[in-house]
């Protein structure tokens, strides 16, 4: 099946059930696939609607300039990856004349004959815990980042928001990434401009960023965090 349309609703719920429990679209680590469904995106998915592909969508913006140079194949369309019709339901609920069979089938009225072959998998599982345990314990561990969406609000329908966009996105700081942005109408002809960032949670204040945003004086009017996610 894959995905065949991420403009729509029913695309974009998909996406977003896909990503729920995976941070890229193929394996562990950003690929072509991640590429082609991102650039399929022609809006970012709406944090409040589709929580998991607006993470996914931001996190996967942090690699922009590195896209060219991911492993995996550029010439599939995006088409190609996505869930097959056996995956679009998963652990569906047991109708209950199944369950009860499943039940019956279960129960050993005589015993395991296995508990020698039970205690060796217990052995070999431990023994493998205790490894994955060992080399997590000699592991970096990565920067804690965090996903912002942030509103920066002008005075008047008068204010150049151009110049508004530049200035912000002219702010620079270690540990911050500037993404996707936007302007969107608040009425009576006033826009705000709507900006996604990706912060490393150690180096970079949001509170400071939002001073620093703010000292525009001559445009801003005042910040607001959107929306805020843990990577």
């Amino acid at each position: 099946m894959g995905f065949t349309d991420l403009v729509s609703d029913a695309g974009l719920t998909l996406l977003n059930n896909w990503v729920k429990t995976r941070s890229y679209i193929v394996g562990y680590t950003p690929s072509q696939a991640d590429v082609k469904v991102f650039q399929q995106l022609k809006n970012i998915p709406a944090p409040e609607t589709y929580p998991y592909a607006w993470r996914w969508y931001n996190h996967i913006l942090t690699f922009e300039s590195e896209f060219s140079s991911l492993p995996g194949d550029p010439t599939k369309e995006y088409t190609a990856y996505g869930p097959e019709s056996a995956e679009l339901t998963v652990n569906p609920a047991k109708a209950p004349e199944a369950a009860a069979e499943d039940d019956d089938d279960e129960v050993d009225l005589f015993g395991s004959d296995d508990e020698e072959e039970d205690a060796e998998a217990e052995r070999i599982k431990a023994e493998r815990l205790a490894e994955y345990n060992k080399k997590k314990a000699g592991k970096v561990k990565p920067a804690a980042k965090s996903i912002v969406t942030l509103d920066i609000k002008p005075w008047d329908d008068e204010t150049n928001m151009d110049e508004l966009t530049a200035n912000v996105l002219a702010i620079e700081k270690d540990g911050l990434v500037w993404g996707a942005h936007k302007l969107q109408a608040v009425g009576f002809g006033i826009k705000k401009l709507q900006i996604n960032l990706v912060v490393e949670d150690e180096k970079v204040s949001l509170d400071e960023l939002q001073q620093q945003i703010e000292e525009d004086e001559d445009h801003v009017q005042s910040t607001d965090v959107v929306a805020m996610q843990k990577l």
